[in-house]
């Protein structure tokens, strides 16, 4: 073979590899492609290498914010005498179970009209759910929730009390935060909006790691290649593309700029988003839906280089852990830090295992509020507010309630 032939496949050689390792470092998602269902593994595919964390993260509820609605995953009663929710002496929802699934029935005068079927659940049940129906390619919310705090069905948040609805549509960006992916088939602005039947239910691996079908077919196919492929890590994202991953469904009312379901982790929101400029007084934000900006408001956010995940861990079900999450606290505020409490001495030992309280109470929200058979006023859902600050009639309270 001569030098020039052998120096010509060298090169050919070089570039053929070349390209290997491009192709097997790339992003997993080309952002000239949309996302399609093919795109996505589903998160029982990382239960094989990944078994703990999936296992773990399968009870949280960001996994649980949407399921198909069974009696595993409904929380009201369908027991006669509780699975009611009466409008008035003529018009009562009665939550109804045959052997094609679980309804809502419209009743006027004791008779039956309108019948609804509950298909997809919306919610985790740490606050209350409410429900959708799939109707063709369409989806509505029923009018009838669950009130957790009541353990009663409720009139839906925001629902009129007549007429009685069974048709308010649920759109895209709506699903874009309960789901990890749904396929809106209708055409732009076309309202309702039509949507493919296929949907990969709650917040999974895939919302926050990429679409995985490519890392699992190549990790199965290399087990012994220990460096992910094709998969996004969020704990390798700056500052800002860990908040803009949180904020597309903890940051407030965002306006879509592109089609939902577009961004992927590690994207900028404002890529995708309109940004509102206006400086809003954090007294004025909801508890409900913008935790991040609360968040930011908070002096703790300004004063370091905090993200959501310096405090949650997005794979386990933590809520409710009031201990853990004050020990996350003192991590900066502890003994040894210019920052500790100056309430150590008068509350003691106690302050290790609850800051929470103090200074980041439960607060009513405006926007989950329930209504309840037989009550002229909705009664708000308590939220934790991620505003962190000091709340003297909390700390008063907390300190009552100690020296009892």
């Amino acid at each position: 073979m001569s030098r020039s032939l052998l120096i010509c496949a060298g090169l050919i050689l070089s570039v053929l590899l070349l390209v290997q390792c491009i192709d097997r470092q790339a992003k997993p998602v080309k952002k000239e492609d949309k996302l399609n269902y093919e795109q996505f593994a589903g998160s029982e595919s990382c239960a094989s290498c990944h078994k703990n964390i999936y296992e773990s993260h399968i009870h949280t509820p960001h996994y649980l914010t949407t399921r198909p609605a069974s009696a595993e995953y409904i929380l009201g009663s369908f027991e006669p005498g509780k699975n009611r929710y009466a409008y008035d002496s003529n018009v009562v929802v009665v939550m109804e179970k045959s052997d094609s699934g679980y309804y809502q029935v419209g009743y006027f005068k004791g008779h039956p009209g309108i019948s609804k079927r509950f298909d997809i659940v919306v919610g985790s049940g740490s606050k209350g759910q409410t429900y959708i129906n799939r109707y063709k390619n369409r989806m509505y919310q029923l009018p009838v929730s669950y009130f957790s705090a009541a353990d009663r069905w409720a009139n839906s948040p925001q629902y009129p009390t007549r007429p009685v609805l069974f048709n308010r549509p649920i759109t895209s960006r709506c699903l874009e935060c309960h789901t990890t992916f749904a396929h809106k088939i209708s055409a732009a602005g076309h309202i309702p909006e039509d949507f493919d039947p296929k949907i990969i239910f709650g917040v999974d691996c895939e919302k926050c790691h990429g679409p995985a079908a490519r890392h699992v077919e190549f990790q199965t196919q290399n087990p012994k290649d220990t460096t992910a492929k094709y998969i996004l890590n969020p704990a390798v994202f700056s500052r800002q593309q860990n908040l803009d991953l949180c904020g597309l469904c903890h940051g407030g009312k965002l306006k879509n700029t592109k089609p939902s379901f577009e961004f992927v982790s590690g994207d900028k929101l404002t890529d995708y988003f309109s940004k509102d400029t206006t400086v809003v007084n954090p007294e004025n934000i909801d508890m409900h839906g913008n935790q991040l900006g609360l968040l930011k408001a908070s002096k703790c956010f300004r004063m370091s280089e905090m993200t959501c995940t310096t405090c949650h861990n997005p794979h386990e079900n933590e809520r409710g852990k009031i201990e853990l999450f004050s020990q996350r606290c003192l991590t900066c505020h502890g003994k040894g830090h210019k920052s500790t409490c100056k309430m150590t001495a008068s509350i003691g030992p106690v302050i290790n295992s609850n800051c929470i309280d103090c200074h980041m109470p439960k607060k009513p929200s405006r926007i989950i509020t329930e209504l309840l058979p037989g009550d002229k006023k909705p009664t708000a859902a308590m939220v934790r507010s991620h505003l962190i600050a000091i709340y003297l009639d909390e700390t008063t309270k907390i300190k009552s309630r100690l020296h009892k």
